[in-house]
């Protein structure tokens, strides 16, 4: 299926860039065609910097095309026939027709270059990615029927479902991701091959599968695309501790849909993340990403009480250790990992608050534990709220008011992002005649904990409070007093 491009039929712009490009290919005698995501958002009324193209040019032949027209390329994917390049602030690709394959037992493709635009979108993970526009005429090339699917917000394959995911497993990742940034459903047959080959992710590395569930989590509908990973299995196989989530109500429903509830939690941190210029810029990875493992604990720790309550003690440290696992796991940095498991062990400290109220140092040290990550505990927090029960949920959330404006009057007061002692390690040693070793670290905890418990303490306070201390120490405390031609370090 194939016609010219209507303006006047869709709202799209096309940069010269694209159009001066597609002039260039056809002087030389080659077809040149703007390829995939780039056609889909055309539709969508969205624009990218980033544009992929497909050719009947080998690479070499693209290279002879292109050196002198663009601002600088390479040529990384050229085993694969991708030439990138950057023009007028695009990132583009080129890449020579193909057809590929996956050896069954492997994660790299087999490619082999080919000769038809169809045959070349026929591979492409679903329709709404198979389409192209031929350049510089502009005739819709849609063989598959991806202006249809898309009008019908369904993600549907050019060809069989099994051959695509059986081609590059990973499209069932992408699947989801597309579900969670498009909000499209899955047509039945795509959905019913997730299923049945949800264990083929398992040959895909673990660095490919953290990129797209980023990009689901980060998408406008991650609720969405986790049920889908969860509904069709693959879940137990990228998060099964999510799946895990999915409790077994007990005869008397003594407990709450731990799954649902993580998954509204999950969109209720998003709703509340803040423009550019806030303190949580959205998509917020670290937040949506704690938001949808906070409970993960609950399954490993569920106890059925005496009197039918089921309680989940130690849910937040148990989640929290199976939070790093899984992002160890998903190969995510050291910073990622700390910074989510952190938040989904802090999740519960608020919780107790408006009943019993907290002292001055509590509330420090719910400032200075939650660090640089406090805003999004506070989301985390708040969003954690979903009972149906308006007058808990206006309790809570009047709890928490209070807790935030009790932290900025103690942040006008004192600087609690960054809590010390009084005194610092030079002013101990030299106060108690200490060379630098355990002793010392321990006067300096002592001297935090006046911190944390007082709030800023006078050097003469701190001095009296720390030689109190001193005086108080067992004698088979070891130490090695400086002598007196020596200076502390």
């Amino acid at each position: 299926m194939a016609h010219v491009l209507d303006s006047s039929s869709v709202n799209f712009t096309i940069d010269p860039v694209v159009l001066d490009l597609g002039q260039r290919f056809v002087d030389a005698g080659f077809e040149l065609s703007l390829v995939g995501g780039p056609v889909r958002d055309l539709f969508l009324g969205r624009t990218s910097p980033d544009l992929d193209f497909t050719t009947d040019a080998t690479p070499d032949q693209t290279i002879t095309v292109i050196k002198k027209w663009a601002d600088n390329f390479w040529e990384i994917g050229r085993a694969f026939g991708t030439i990138g390049m950057r023009k007028s602030g695009f990132q583009i690709e080129i890449t020579t027709y193909r057809a590929e394959a996956y050896d069954p037992d492997s994660r790299k493709p087999v490619v082999a270059f080919g000769n038809s635009l169809t045959d070349d979108l026929l591979r492409r993970d679903f329709t709404i990615n198979a389409m192209a526009l031929r350049l510089p005429s502009l005739e819709l090339v849609d063989p598959f029927g991806g202006v249809r699917d898309l009008h019908a917000s369904e993600l549907a394959t050019p060809g069989a479902p099994e051959a695509s995911f059986s081609d590059d497993p990973l499209r069932m990742m992408r699947a989801a991701r597309f579900a969670s940034q498009l909000g499209v459903s899955v047509h039945d047959d795509v959905r019913l091959a997730m299923t049945q080959m949800a264990d083929r992710i398992k040959i895909i590395s673990a660095e490919r599968v953290r990129e797209e569930l980023v990009k689901l989590i980060n998408g406008a509908h991650p609720r969405v695309g986790i049920d889908l990973l969860v509904d069709t299995g693959l879940a137990e196989f990228v998060l099964p501790e999510v799946s895990a989530l999915r409790l077994e109500s007990d005869e008397h429903h003594r407990h709450k849909d731990v799954y649902q509830h993580s998954l509204q939690v999950l969109e209720q941190a998003a709703a509340l993340e803040t423009g550019p210029d806030g303190p949580v810029p959205g998509p917020d990875f670290v937040l949506r990403f704690a938001a949808l493992m906070h409970d993960v604990g609950k399954p490993a720790t569920r106890r059925f009480e005496p009197g039918g309550a089921v309680s989940f003690r130690h849910h937040d440290v148990v989640g929290a250790k199976l939070t790093a696992k899984r992002m160890k796991a998903l190969r995510f940095d050291n910073e990622s990992i700390k910074a989510v498991s952190r938040l989904v062990e802090l999740h519960m400290r608020f919780y107790g608050y408006g009943d019993a109220g907290w002292s001055d140092s509590a509330v420090r040290r719910y400032v200075t534990d939650a660090g640089r990550l406090l805003e999004r505990l506070h989301r985390l927090t708040r969003s954690d709220v979903t009972t149906r029960n308006q007058r808990k949920a206006d309790r809570l959330s009047f709890a928490y008011d209070d807790l935030e404006h009790r932290i900025t009057a103690l942040l006008e007061q004192e600087s609690l992002a960054a809590v010390r002692p009084d005194l610092d390690g030079a002013q101990i040693m030299a106060l108690l005649g200490l060379k630098p070793g355990p002793v010392v670290g321990r006067a300096y905890k002592f001297l935090l904990e006046e911190r944390m418990e007082h709030g800023p303490l006078s050097p003469e306070e701190a001095e009296r409070k720390l030689l109190a201390w001193w005086e108080e120490q067992p004698e088979s405390v070891v130490v090695e007093p400086l002598t007196e031609t020596e200076e502390p370090s």
